[in-house]
């Protein structure tokens, strides 16, 4: 079930940037912006996880994840070291995540012929 789940739920995000990238005049990097954050206002409300346990891997993978863990990091910093630890959170939590995305964005242009 938990397969359903997550292709029920990652695929209902996918069709709602593409209704928003069909009827408006943002670019993908808009509403890449708007999911994460999304996610983070849905982890703030304390949705997120809960899409998470229903979901798994479906609300895991997607881009509104990054949203809600830049704001899980956020808010575990914040409480261990205040204002500070806010921002330290945000940048001990996110980098991995950050420098595998460039790390396999370059690969996958070395591999294969990008674009404009």
């Amino acid at each position: 079930m938990i397969f359903f789940n997550a292709f029920i739920l990652s695929g209902f995000i996918c069709m709602l940037g593409q209704i928003i990238l069909d009827n408006t005049k943002l670019t993908p990097g808009h509403v890449t912006s708007l999911f994460t954050v999304g996610g983070a206002f849905l982890s703030f409300l304390g949705i997120y996880q809960k899409l998470i346990s229903w979901a798994g891997a479906g609300a895991t993978v997607v881009i509104s994840n990054f949203g809600h863990m830049l704001y899980q990091a956020g808010i575990e910093g914040f409480h261990e070291f205040g204002i500070l630890g806010f921002f330290s959170g945000l940048l001990t939590k996110s980098s991995a995540a950050i420098v595998s995305a460039v790390i396999f964005s370059f690969l996958f242009a070395l591999i294969f012929k990008p674009r404009d």
